[in-house]
């Protein structure tokens, strides 16, 4: 309840996060038949990056701030995408700006002021509906939805303990209740342990076709400093693999200090 993400907007997770989003999105879109998102943790879906919590931190300028002159080709979608809106994109913003007439999200944010501008952001508008609610009940109460295709993003805060056990149980009752749905799951990367038992648990727990795309901005050896995060997505749609990895080179390039593919990976965590 406390978590506001406007602390953090714009910065490498972000980066990394988003970036992937719009691949995503794009790939769903390769299909004519409409598609659903839900996202968990929505937020307050647009910043101002130049004033407030995300001016106080800063963490934009190591973040977004390096993308957007001249990004690179594999990026250029997205930065792009973040250019044409007025205010930095949250991730319902930049769903938003990327669906079809036939296609539609709906946004969960269980902070009351993070809600109440996530409603005025999409007052009136038919394709969106937003629900000032706890993301993880949101799982079972708005899944599977009628369009029967659907990107489901969770992007929680991290700031309780268990919450990786919590993320490992939401997407294992959620994919037992839609498991032709495409999962992408964000997550902080401070110290390799906490991250190897999320793997783990996955694989125990009967997942398939699972990818982790992370990007380390430096050796994960600090566990109270961010050193990186990740993308874990169930039902990858094709040639996400492929096409993820020049993504990652790119973000690493620009925003990492680390020598070209030492601070990526694209890990395979359940088969097919």
């Amino acid at each position: 309840m406390n978590y506001r993400h406007a602390f953090h907007a714009g910065n490498a997770g972000d980066c990394l996060k988003h970036a992937l989003l719009v691949w995503l999105l794009r790939a769903l879109g390769r299909k004519e038949a409409g598609y659903a998102v839900l996202d968990t943790h929505a937020g307050a879906g647009r910043y101002d990056l130049t004033c407030g919590p995300a001016e106080r931190t800063g963490e934009w300028r190591s973040g977004i701030a390096r993308l957007l002159d001249d990004p690179p080709e594999a990026l250029g979608d997205y930065v792009r995408t973040v250019q044409a809106l007025d205010l930095y994109p949250g991730s319902p913003a930049l769903v938003r700006a990327l669906l079809r007439p036939q296609d539609r999200l709906a946004a969960c944010e269980l902070h009351p002021e993070d809600a109440v501008a996530l409603r005025r952001l999409f007052a009136r508008d038919r394709q969106v509906a937003v629900h000032h609610r706890d993301g993880w009940e949101a799982l079972g109460a708005l899944l599977p939805p009628p369009e029967r295709r659907a990107l489901v993003l969770i992007d929680p805060p991290y700031e309780s303990p268990g919450e990786f056990d919590r993320l490992a149980a939401g997407l294992r009752a959620a994919h037992g209740k839609f498991p032709t749905a495409v999962y992408a799951a964000w997550y902080p990367i401070k110290h390799r342990a906490p991250v190897r038992a999320f793997h783990d648990a996955l694989r125990q727990g009967g997942l398939a076709d699972v990818v982790a795309a992370e990007l380390l901005l430096r050796e994960p050896l600090d566990p109270a400093r961010l050193n990186g995060s990740g993308l874990l997505v169930v039902n990858p749609p094709w040639r996400f693999e492929a096409e993820a990895g020049p993504i990652l080179a790119a973000l690493l390039d620009r925003l990492g200090d680390r020598e070209p593919g030492e601070g990526t990976a694209l890990l395979r965590i359940a088969d097919e």
